[in-house]
């Protein structure tokens, strides 16, 4: 893999790059919006409304399945953009939802919430051997840096060809923080779904799985990404000398 012999950027010099005015950016989806849709509305609707005086151990299932997959519908209608990442999720809530409705065996479940982060590990690895690696998607993009700038940068200083050492590392490290939420997310599966399916109890574990979710699975791998992220930052100044302003964009 290198990320220079495909990435010969069509760029314009320096001063008229600052001249060109930048088109307005669509807006990003809310992170409070985000957690209300995917984690908190379906918690409450599956841990408070699934007993038989209010929607049921089935129909609960159904209304809090609606939010996240509503919500990825109104993003994608939104943007126009199919993201892979998010039709996953979807996908993911979709089958939890169905393995429930069905009553298959939790051990099913379990699975299933490994196999998708394990997926995207395998495919991050995988993908270090082409010629688009997955971490350009995940943190060496222009949403978070300065890309043009860094390449740019790079070229002055001839060290592609390191710096592609650097990014194989990262890529390694990123696979290895959905490898780690695979096996939170199995673990956590079979520690909290106990009860027979279709069941109020049951729900209500799909409930509390969902709201555990977050702390135990998206904040370590949000760490886990985020230390990848300085570990390219330290590697970008000591191949560039740029400036850590000069290398993300304003957030």
């Amino acid at each position: 893999m290198a990320l220079f012999d495909h990435a010969k950027y069509h760029l314009m010099p320096h001063g008229v790059r600052n001249s060109v005015s930048k088109p307005n950016k669509p807006a990003k989806p809310s992170m409070l919006a985000n957690l209300a849709f995917n984690i908190i509305i379906p918690t409450l609707v599956l841990t408070k409304l699934s007993s038989e005086d209010y929607l049921g151990p089935v129909y609960s299932i159904v209304v809090a399945l609606s939010f996240p997959i509503g919500y990825g519908i109104r993003d994608y209608l939104q943007t126009r953009k199919t993201n892979l990442f998010s039709a996953l999720g979807v996908f993911s809530v979709v089958m939890t939802g169905g393995m429930s409705l069905l009553q298959l065996d939790p051990e099913y479940i379990a699975i299933k919430e490994a196999a998708i982060p394990a997926i995207f590990g395998i495919a991050t690895l995988l993908s270090t051997r082409t010629k688009y690696p997955l971490v350009r998607t995940f943190l060496f993009n222009k949403q978070i840096l300065q890309i043009d700038r860094v390449i740019l940068a790079l070229q002055a200083h001839n060290s592609e060809l390191h710096f592609d050492r650097k990014l194989a590392n990262a890529s390694v490290m990123v696979a290895g923080s959905f490898f780690m939420s695979s096996v939170l997310n199995y673990v956590l599966a079979k520690v909290i779904l106990v009860s027979e399916p279709g069941t109020v109890a049951f729900t209500e574990e799909l409930g509390k799985m969902t709201a555990l979710s977050f702390p135990v699975i998206a904040l370590p791998s949000t760490l886990v990404l985020m230390a990848v992220l300085f570990y390219l930052l330290h590697h970008i100044q000591k191949l560039t000398d740029l400036k850590p302003e000069d290398i993300f964009n304003d957030m």
